[in-house]
Formats: structure tokens, sequence, C-alpha cells
């Protein structure tokens, strides 16, 4: 059978959902080493990260089964819900892509602001204390303070950002163009009558 039919269309979509399922696992995998090596303390990043994975994992699953049965209210549901990902991810992913130097520093200065736990991880894992000032009577988890020739934090974290930035924008922007796909997968897919059943019948 010609790739483009019924078999091709499942099988596709069946490969792109356990994709899915396994970036969903690496996530959870990645928040739980965070926590358990000690690089990551706030409970507020790694419970984002553990939802993202969680959430995804279900929508994955909802996918799959849906192409395995030719469910035709599952594919429905999964193809609204990936159409609505791929909205959302998309317009991150050019946000992040698209931010200047001085928006990611009042980005920075923002977040670091508002997270005490995020701005002990970043001052322990970047050894700065201070976002562009450090005062004496402050406390700091970097160990350069026992030298008291500690660096602000803002420097060094202006200097990954743009980076980061890019890789994060980079990488949502590749995983929209597949949820695209994969809207465009199960829209045809559910159009398709599977050639082993009964010609007559459409579920």
């Amino acid at each position: 059978m010609a790739c483009g039919g019924f078999a091709c269309s499942k099988n596709c979509l069946c490969a792109l959902n356990l994709l899915y399922t396994l970036v969903s696992l690496l996530l959870i995998g990645i928040a739980a080493w965070g926590i358990g090596f000690g690089l990551i303390s706030s409970f507020r990043v790694v419970g984002v990260v553990i939802a993202v994975g969680v959430f995804l994992f279900f929508i994955a699953l909802v996918g799959l089964i849906g192409a395995v049965k030719h469910h035709q209210v599952l594919l429905f549901f999964y193809m609204i819900i990936l159409l609505l990902v791929f909205i959302v991810q998309f317009s991150v992913s050019c946000a992040c892509l698209a931010l200047n130097e001085e928006q990611q520093s009042e980005l920075l200065e923002v977040v670091w602001s508002n997270t005490n736990s995020a701005r002990t991880d970043i001052e322990r894992n970047l050894n700065c204390c201070g976002f562009r000032v450090f005062y004496q009577n402050e406390t700091c988890a970097a160990d350069c303070l026992r030298t008291l020739h500690c660096r602000p934090c803002a420097p060094i974290m202006e200097e990954y950002s743009g980076m980061v930035l890019r890789f994060v924008g980079g990488i949502g922007l590749f995983f929209s163009f597949t949820e695209i796909l994969g809207v465009w997968l199960t829209y045809r897919y559910r159009n398709q009558k599977d050639p082993r059943a009964n010609p007559s019948a459409f579920i």
C-alpha cells in the first residue's frame, strides 16, 4: 500500500505519539534528576516541569489509543488539544527568539526579584552574589562569599540568557511544527476508512 493510505497514516501517528511519550518521560526524569542532585531547590519550578511532562504524556496516550483503535472521539479531542498547544507553544517560542538584550535584562530582574528559591540556586550554581550589587548584610549561597570576591549575578546571567532563550525558542519552534504535523495527520487519519473493516461501516 502506498504511503498516504490508512496504514501509513496510522503508523506515522503512532510514531509521533511515541516520540511525545519519550519527551514527556525525559522532562519528568530531568526534573527528578535536578531535585536528586540538588541542582534545583525550587519546588515551583520542578512542579511546572513535571506538570508539563505529565500533561504531554496524557496527550500522547490519548493520541496513541485513538490511533491504534481509530477512535473518532479520542482523535477529535486529541486534534483540538494539539492545535491549542501548537498555538501557545509557537507564540512562546517566537517571543523567546524575539527578545532583545534590554528585554532579557528586565525579565531576569523580574525573575530575580520574585523567586527566592531560584535566586539561591542561581547564586550557588553560578558562584555569584546579588543581582547587580551585593550588600554585606544580605545572605548568599555561593562559595565565593568566603573569599569576599563575588561577582554580581546579572552579567553572568545575561551572558547565558540569550543562548538559553535561543535554544528554548528553537526547540519549541521545532516541536510546534511536529504538533501541526500531528494535527494534519490526525485530521487525515480520522477521515480514512479501515480497509480491514466492513466497507459499509465508518466508525
